[in-house]
């Protein structure tokens, strides 16, 4: 796979519905209030579904537009590898079309997009997924209220807290990224290989941490984040168990206590290198394709790259 970088971008539909789902998401927040902690601590590690998730469009200065997909998968803790295939595929025309093959848990937003032509008019593409013995499908369009824009993408990833947008947000610019090196690379079974990448931030939004949880504020009804230049790897494609070291922040949202992740409560920010270099070693336990992707985040915008290494015996 070449190497690509996206600025991530989401749907105005979805703040719209946001009213909506904070309703509904209080009724949830205190039905679980009643529950025991581990009644809501067990629901759905694993065996549940994945559901692909059509963001929106954006449309590009040639005329030709850009739909933009991204997933649930409503388990806690499995992952789940479904490779491009009859399980797997993007309709009409190849069914690969560059979306992941290994699907970390819960909400992972934005992940892939698709270019499509200035005439593509009243069409659609289809994204069909089958995991755990479910099939969910995600149908992109040109649909208006599709439509993307950088506030909603912020707002919809928590970088204005429970107000939805802050001034700083206006105009916010995603991180630059860059990846050292070759974008295909080839190594052994058990041998690590040493990524690199440099990135840097305008600065905005301001960086701030996530609040610790409490007894008396059990969960979140509206999305919030950590804001404030990170940079993560994780695997895009691929089945076999990879070690990143130093261990890698989560770029799926857990909002659980500890999790390791901008969506977890206490969560603290890595310090930012001070030449924008993140080194890490990466290691491969079976031999096979993978793509790997870095994320340069500032908890409002993102841009991503990608590498393709080859693992052999």
């Amino acid at each position: 796979m070449s190497r690509r970088r996206q600025v991530v971008t989401i749907t105005i539909r979805q703040i719209r519905a946001s009213r909506f789902l904070v309703v509904v998401g209080l009724a949830a927040v205190l039905i679980i209030a009643y529950l025991s902690p581990s009644v809501a601590q067990q629901a759905y590690m694993s065996g549940q579904s994945i559901s692909p998730a059509y963001e929106g469009w954006e449309q590009n200065a040639d005329g030709s537009f850009d739909l933009v997909f991204g997933y649930m998968n409503r388990n806690w803790e499995q992952v789940v590898d479904v490779p491009v295939g009859p399980e797997n595929r993007i309709e009409p025309g190849d069914s690969d079309q560059g979306q992941p093959t290994h699907f970390y848990p819960r909400r992972n937003r934005f992940t892939f997009r698709i270019r499509v032509p200035a005439d593509f008019g009243d069409k659609e593409l289809v994204w069909t997924l089958t995991a755990n013995g479910y099939t969910e499908r995600a149908y992109g369009t040109l649909k208006r209220d599709y439509f993307m824009d950088d506030l909603v993408v912020q707002a919809n990833y928590g970088a204005g807290g429970a107000a939805a947008t802050t001034p700083q947000l206006l105009d916010n610019e995603a991180p630059v990224l860059t990846i050292d090196g070759p974008s295909n690379q080839t190594t052994r079974v058990g041998e690590p290989i040493n990524l690199v990448a440099f990135s840097s931030d305008d600065g905005k939004p301001r960086a701030r941490s996530m609040p610790a949880s409490s007894a008396r504020s059990p969960g979140r009804i509206t999305t919030d984040t950590s804001t404030g230049h990170r940079l993560a790897w994780y695997v895009y494609r691929g089945a076999g168990n990879v070690t990143f070291d130093p261990p890698q922040t989560k770029t799926w949202e857990d909002t659980r206590d500890g999790g390791n992740s901008p969506w977890s409560p206490g969560w603290q920010r890595p310090e930012v290198p001070e030449d924008g270099r993140w080194t890490v070693a990466v290691t491969f336990s079976e031999q096979g394709t993978y793509v790997l992707r870095a994320i340069a985040h500032d908890g409002g915008l993102a841009t991503v790259d990608d590498i393709t290494v080859v693992v052999s015996p």
